[in-house]
């Protein structure tokens, strides 16, 4: 079985490099784009089980990214992650497809957990790999 496929989008680098010390050692493919634009360029050459995307970025906001990705690939999970989270935030975010929203700074328990309830792997652990 392949390892699932994962894109970080976040203008932070730091953000995005956090998330894959946390994933890829779980067992994820795990790729980095550094703003939206970036990322769906990314999307139409790869697909990817799972799109975690920051929600404020300079090129496009991430529910703009987030319509646009379930318009190009419906079946794409997307988990929003932001430091600037409100409840409307998050409510729209779920109207719109996300599968989860995660609040900046996060831990990396709590990113895997979102991870894996997103891929439906929620009672998985690394050593069951």
């Amino acid at each position: 079985m392949s390892k699932p496929r994962i894109l970080v989008i976040d203008d932070e680098e730091i953000v995005r490099i956090s998330c894959r010390k946390c994933l890829a050692p779980e067992g994820y493919e795990v790729d980095l784009a550094g703003s939206g634009a970036e990322g769906m360029r990314v999307l139409a050459e790869t697909p990817y089980d799972l799109v975690l995307t920051d929600l404020k970025m300079p090129d496009m906001d991430g529910m703009e990214f987030l319509m646009k990705i379930k318009e190009a690939r419906p079946g794409t999970k997307v988990i929003m992650i932001t430091g600037y989270s409100t409840v409307e935030h998050a409510e729209e975010a779920m109207l719109l497809g996300a599968c989860n929203y995660v609040e900046k700074p996060f831990t990396p328990d709590t990113l895997i957990r979102a991870v894996r309830e997103a891929l439906g792997e929620a009672g998985k652990r690394r050593d069951d790999a």
